[in-house]
Parts: C-alpha cells; structure tokens; sequence
C-alpha cells in the first residue's frame, strides 16, 4: 500500500520560508512525476510544482522564482522550498505521485498559512 506522508507547513509572516516534505513509502512505478498541489478556500485545487523522474521541472507562473521543487530518488522523496511567502500562498498543500502506469497516489494535506 503506498503512503505519502506530508510535513513542514505551518504559519509564518510575509516574506518568511518555509520547507515542505513529501515520504513516500510502498512500492511505486520507478517512472513519475512528483509534484505539489494547493488548494485555498473557495478555490478550486492548482498545481504548484512538478517535477519527473527525468528532471523536468514546471513551476505555476505565480511561484515562479520563489518556489524550488527538488527530488531524492533514493528517499522517495520531494520537497518544496518556499521563499519570500505571501499571504495568497495560503492553502493547504498536497503532495502528489502519478506514475506512468497511471497510478495516481495523493497525501493528506498539511496547511501552510501566510499571514502577520
């Protein structure tokens, strides 16, 4: 059964950082894409961040250059790095893996709030 486990979101002022984690654990098609979704009250859920087992890397134009999505092949891991955070970042962050067998594995959320 595969698992993804999500952690580092919390609250923190505009202009702060913070650091997501994503552990996945299970057995999961070698080829993927991992990536970050988000999804704010009243609106519908948006991809942050992707990035495939090959390296291909695409950001939403809204995070573009404050956001870095990094992957550890070897931990079944991936991260977001999130830097000079603004108040309309917030929302509750989801990890996701889709595999190229069309496995799609999602986690439980964990909230991010940007606010002073």
């Amino acid at each position: 059964q595969v698992q993804l486990v999500e952690s580092g979101g919390g609250l923190v002022q505009p202009g702060g950082s913070l650091r997501l984690s994503c552990a996945a654990s299970g057995s999961i098609f070698s080829i993927n894409t991992k990536g970050w979704y988000r999804q704010a009250p009243g609106k519908e859920r948006e991809l942050v961040a992707s990035i495939t087992s090959g390296g291909t890397i695409n950001y939403a134009d809204s995070v573009k250059g404050r956001f870095t999505i990094s992957r550890d092949n070897a931990k079944n891991t991936v991260y977001l790095q999130m830097n000079s955070l603004k108040p309309e970042d917030t929302a509750v962050y989801y990890c996701n893996i889709y595999t190229a067998v069309r496995s799609d594995y999602w986690g439980q959320g964990t909230q991010v709030t940007v606010s002073s």
